[in-house]
């Protein structure tokens, strides 16, 4: 397609310009290129019409209602002497069941400390027992095997 002998074809009555010349870069001080579009038919980009500013929040109220401690009682020190003297694991327990029946008396939690309580009793009541049946054993062993000799 580079030959010479092709002739250059004239256009009929339309009369279009002659693209400028290509060069590879602007001069300095002579005029910025023009940025490309993208793709066919591209239009410039527009400015957002949404200018983010501050946010404004209405004002929150908050309420606060007042809670109701509830009253069971923990078994804490009946715990802690069950758990020294008696049996430790039923102890450890019931001193773990204590602590959560005054945790649930403070929030207001009736149920649960009713529950909690509850379990602390019976864990305390069992740990005592325990201890008790444990220490008559080793009375009567003791004086079992003195009085075999």
């Amino acid at each position: 397609m580079s030959n010479q002998n092709y002739e250059k074809v004239q256009s009929d009555g339309l009369n279009m310009p002659e693209p400028p010349p290509y060069s590879e870069k602007q001069p300095y001080g002579g005029p910025e290129p023009a940025a490309p579009m993208v793709g066919y038919g591209a239009t410039p980009a527009m400015p957002p019409l949404y200018q983010p500013g501050p946010v404004l929040q209405p004002p929150q109220s908050v309420f606060v209602t007042p809670v109701q401690p509830s009253n069971e009682p923990d078994y804490l020190a009946y715990s802690i002497f069950t758990m020294l003297c008696c049996c430790l694991p039923l102890g450890i327990a019931s001193l773990v069941y204590s602590i959560q029946t005054r945790e649930a008396n403070h929030m207001g939690n009736r149920a649960a400390a009713q529950r909690n309580s509850r379990m602390a009793r019976i864990l305390a009541h069992t740990a005592l027992g325990v201890g008790l049946a444990f220490t008559v054993l080793y009375i009567v062993f003791v004086v079992v095997i003195y009085n075999v000799h």
